[in-house]
């Protein structure tokens, strides 16, 4: 019997047939053997097996339990990844719809205006607004498109929101300092019935006094929006015709601009009444239309209508030299409050109110032009509104509003000048029914003006009253 050592353990090998040879080297002893005959057992334990002899050491299963759940990490972000660009995918697509049928409309009539070619019938359905809206946004950088199709005066197409912004940071945390930069066609930060989404607005159309002094409410130009907390401000430069002006929609006949802007605040007076308010303030220049050189014109009217020419009949025009445009200023200044109260989860009280003060500003329904008139007109308007939900599929709203397109209006009555009350006056009747994204709305308007005439010639209301139902889906 002998000891040898192999691997650092020592083993005791048992003498059979054959033979033993014993190398010493450096102290260590190798024992080489023949293969014992049978029935020869070894009396030293038997090793380990191999697996175990070479078993990775404890550093390299931390790496590779490491790099496991690097693996599962990466896994589950790229997962999460493809969930979200299915659910924002890089350019969003949404739009709505607005089908009006106006039953019943007192101006409607059944003839053409020949000085226009339109019709005056009234009570007709109509595609009041079909809009096809492209958002896109990438880090900081954003960008939308939407298209506008209606039958208002025919069919049309047309651009009505392009812009391109830049986001001081991509979270919309309120509590967060933030700033954005547009420029394009967009909304007119004025007010807060301007801006506010004709999808998302409970009435049928804005008040009188907003549609006068910013129709089509979109204008082309750059803003600067910030928000910090329970602020909010914004300033805008833009070219001062908006895309329903009468005179140059959507377009800038002078180099001059015009400046718009609001500062408003939100506050959480208690969790269930919120409270809003707002100024806003417009400086700019108008323009003035020039006139052509003119000749002089013989004109004949028959007075008598025998069909003869007569000397008493003839007159003369004279002509007239070419006079330059001109400029001429505008402003105005209004303020604006809405009030939240919710008694349930789907019964809120929402008030609002707006005022405006303004000067040589109406371009929407009757375009001024103090260089004409010889004088500045003055508008002021306001309105009081009140909507109140009634379970998650009703709500009823009531709004009056009056604008008064020159407050220094004058006539001739007789022998004497006398003041004219020019003003427009609209109380709107509100029901709706609400499903999801749907809404059935039907509004009654009562309208009172100063454009009719009675037997004495003097003015009167031109009834116009006007009952309308509005379908409206959003996608």
């Amino acid at each position: 019997m002998c000891f040898c050592r192999w691997s650092g353990r020592c083993r005791t090998l048992a003498a059979g047939h054959g033979s033993l040879r014993v190398l010493a080297n450096f102290g260590v002893f190798f024992t080489l053997t023949f293969p014992n005959p049978a029935g020869a057992q070894s009396s030293a334990p038997s090793g380990p097996p191999e697996s175990q002899q070479f078993a990775p050491t404890d550093d390299v299963a931390a790496i590779r339990a490491q790099l496991a759940e690097q693996s599962a990490a990466i896994a589950k972000l790229k997962a999460l990844n493809e969930q979200r660009a299915r659910e924002k995918p890089a350019v969003r697509v949404s739009g709505y719809l607005q089908i009006d049928w106006t039953m019943h409309n007192q101006a409607s009539q059944d003839e053409i205006n020949y000085s226009t070619g339109t019709p005056l019938n009234q009570d007709r359905f109509t595609l009041r607004r079909g809009h096809l809206r492209f958002d896109a946004k990438r880090g900081q950088l954003s960008g939308a498109l939407e298209i506008d199709a209606n039958t208002t005066n025919g069919p049309q197409v047309r651009p009505i929101d392009a812009e391109v912004s830049l986001h001081s940071t991509e979270s919309d945390n309120p509590s967060q300092p933030s700033v954005t930069a547009t420029a394009g066609l967009m909304k007119i930060p004025f007010g807060f019935e301007v801006p506010e989404l004709d999808v998302e607005r409970p009435f049928l159309e804005r008040s009188t006094v907003m549609r006068a002094l910013f129709p089509g409410e979109f204008d082309l130009g750059a803003c600067i929006a910030g928000r910090f907390r329970f602020a909010e401000l914004a300033v805008a430069v833009m070219n001062g015709h908006p895309i329903g002006d009468k005179v140059f929609p959507a377009v800038a006949p002078d180099r001059t601009k015009e400046f718009v802007g609001r500062l408003g605040t939100h506050a959480e007076i208690t969790p269930s009444v919120m409270l809003d308010l707002g100024v806003s303030a417009d400086t700019g220049n108008g323009f003035h239309e020039g006139t052509p050189t003119t000749k002089d014109q013989l004109v004949w009217r028959d007075d008598n209508g025998d069909g003869i020419v007569q000397a008493t009949e003839i007159q003369v025009i004279p002509g007239s030299s070419a006079t330059p445009s001109q400029q001429f200023h505008r402003f105005a200044l209004g303020g604006d409050a809405r009030l939240a109260i919710r008694f349930a989860s789907h019964s809120v009280l929402n008030l609002r109110a707006e005022i405006v003060r303004a000067s040589n500003l109406d371009r929407g329904i009757e375009p001024t032009d103090p260089v004409g008139a010889g004088r500045d007109l003055h508008e002021f308007g306001w309105y009081l509104g009140a909507t109140q939900e009634i379970t998650a599929f009703g709500l009823v709203g009531i709004r009056y509003d009056r604008y008064n397109p020159d407050q220094d209006s004058s006539e001739q009555r007789a022998v004497q000048v006398v003041p004219r009350d020019r003003s427009y006056g609209t109380c709107a009747l509100l029901a709706m029914l609400r499903y999801d994204d749907a809404r059935l709305a039907i509004e009654y308007d009562i309208n009172r003006n100063s454009l009719g005439r009675d037997a004495n010639g003097s003015p009167t209301n031109l009834k116009s009253d006007a009952l309308t139902v509005r379908a409206q889906v959003r996608f």
